[in-house]
C-alpha cells in the first residue's frame, strides 16, 4: 500500500521529543484496514518514508485515533524542514 498526502511539521515536548506529521482522516481510514495485517504491537506501522529526496523506515504511530509520521533529525536535516512547514511525505506500508 501506498500514501501520499501534505501535512504540517508538529513538535512533541513529551519525554522523548520528536518532531511528527499527522497523516489525514482519509488515509489513516486505510491504514486502519491494513494495520491488523502488518503492526508488530501497540498499533505500530511499520513503513517506509520519503520527503523530498530522503527516504527511511519507521512505524507510524497511532494517535487520539489517526497516525503520526515520527520525522528523524538527518531526515529533517537534510531537507531543512522546520517546525510548521507544510511537506508531501510519501509512505509504503512493510508487510
Amino acid at each position: 500500500m501506498e500514501l501520499a498526502f501534505s501535512g504540517e511539521v508538529w513538535f512533541w515536548r513529551g519525554p522523548a521529543p520528536y518532531h511528527f506529521v499527522t497523516v489525514p482522516d482519509e488515509q489513516c481510514a486505510a491504514l486502519e484496514a491494513a494495520a491488523a495485517s502488518v503492526t508488530y504491537g501497540w498499533g505500530m506501522v511499520p513503513v517506509g518514508v520519503r520527503i523530498g529526496d530522503t527516504r527511511w523506515r519507521t512505524s507510524l504511530w497511532p494517535k487520539d485515533g489517526r497516525y503520526v509520521v515520527p520525522l528523524r533529525v538527518s531526515a529533517r536535516r537534510a531537507e531543512g524542514i522546520d517546525l510548521g512547514d507544510r511537506v508531501d511525505v510519501r509512505l509504503t506500508v512493510d508487510g
